[in-house]
């Protein structure tokens, strides 16, 4: 996917407020320079933006190479729409559901267990084996995409096969054999889908690769999935600002300061949706409960210390209740020991009685950890 700087900086979900620059670049800062660049690779089909602090400008770009690399070979893995010669990823374990065990890179095996153990916590509502009715929906909404490009409006799936598709899934029938490192999915109608991990995961390996390979502060965007990497040059704050969902403001919404290395991952409505016959608009998350897609939150932006925990939360908390995301977030920071902290963005009229701000034409909720940490938009 090529886009330009601007769409890097300023992705649909949250931006970086630390400062941009166009391919390979160096501004002054401290004694280190900036190194930023932008994929022009397809990778997760979105926008993937680099940015380095260092004093060591071939390092960087050595780093950002590696870090393209890396992304591109997670996105062949974690692909279920496309196969790749000499490879199984996950459309492999896909079309050989009913059929066969596939052996799989163990990186597959691993970011299975994590979506398994947020499937745990949420109490089934982060339920990345519901592939056949998110396929659904997905059919009906590129579709209705091309349509709504042509001046029309989209068609709405029937109850009737939203059901049957739903009625295929449940991790009682995913195998996982961690010493063969192979995967099977017992009913040949089920199909796994990890759109809600999978560029979360693949920013926090390689960040952490790149981290042991010498990066030392910077950041990976993968839209709308920020990884920092260690702290900013004189003591300096990070601050990532929530995007305005209108697209009206390019400053955000408001903006949160973060002295240490945090993930910060963002799931929205203004992204991936058709407006169909009954005139509403359908995004692209569907929630387990009512099969349909969930339409209380532009957006839902998770900060915490684990970017594929944070894109996996992002998720569930876009189909929970604030308070039924609240929960989600403590039993994370019990059963791992990270914290986590969250900003709901939304209508006035769906504010659930819980205590916010009012921004702009929306209203915002956050989490206690959050007090004090955040600038609001004038």
């Amino acid at each position: 996917m090529k886009a330009n700087t601007l769409i890097s900086c300023i992705l649909a979900g949250t931006l970086l407020l630390s400062g941009c620059a166009s391919g390979n670049s160096s501004a002054s800062s401290s004694d280190d320079t900036v190194y930023a660049n932008t994929s022009m690779e397809d990778i997760f089909d979105t926008v993937y933006s680099y940015q380095e602090y260092t004093s060591d400008n071939t390092a960087a770009k050595k780093h950002f190479k590696e870090s393209e690399s890396l992304l591109q070979n997670y996105n062949d893995l974690f692909d279920i729409y496309n196969t790749y010669d000499g490879m199984n990823n996950l459309k492999t374990i896909n079309d050989n559901a009913g059929i066969q065990p596939v052996e799989v890179d163990p990186s597959i095996i691993k970011m299975l267990k994590l979506a398994k153990d947020f499937y745990d916590y949420s109490n089934g509502e982060f339920d990345i084996t519901m592939g056949a009715l998110l396929k659904v929906w997905h059919t009906y909404r590129e579709e209705g995409i091309k349509l709504n490009e042509e001046g029309k409006q989209g068609n709405l799936p029937t109850d009737e096969e939203l059901n049957k598709a739903a009625s295929h899934r449940g991790w009682e029938n995913v195998v996982i054999d961690e010493e063969k490192n192979t995967v099977y999915i017992a009913d040949p109608e089920e199909s796994l889908d990890v759109g809600g991990v999978a560029k979360g995961y693949a920013a926090e390996l390689t960040a952490s690769t790149l981290e042991d390979d010498g990066m030392t502060s910077g950041f990976l965007n993968v839209g709308r999935n920020i990884r920092l990497v260690g702290t900013k040059p004189g003591d300096t704050p990070w601050s990532i600002g929530i995007a305005d969902p209108s697209g009206k403001s390019s400053s955000g919404l408001l903006s949160i300061a973060s002295a240490s290395p945090v993930s910060v991952v963002t799931s929205g409505d203004y992204e991936r949706y058709y407006t169909a016959s009954d005139g509403k608009k359908y995004p692209h998350i569907i929630d387990p409960q009512t099969l349909y897609p969930a339409d209380d939150y532009h957006s839902v932006t998770i900060i915490t210390k684990d970017s594929g925990a944070a894109d996996c939360l992002s998720t569930a908390l876009f189909t929970l209740s604030i308070e039924e995301g609240k929960t989600l977030l403590k039993t994370y920071t019990e059963k791992t020991g990270n914290d986590a902290e969250a900003v709901w963005v939304m209508d006035p009229d769906k504010t659930q009685d819980e205590e916010g701000k009012t921004v702009g034409s929306y209203y915002a909720v956050y989490t206690d950890g959050l007090e004090g940490e955040i600038t609001w938009a004038s």
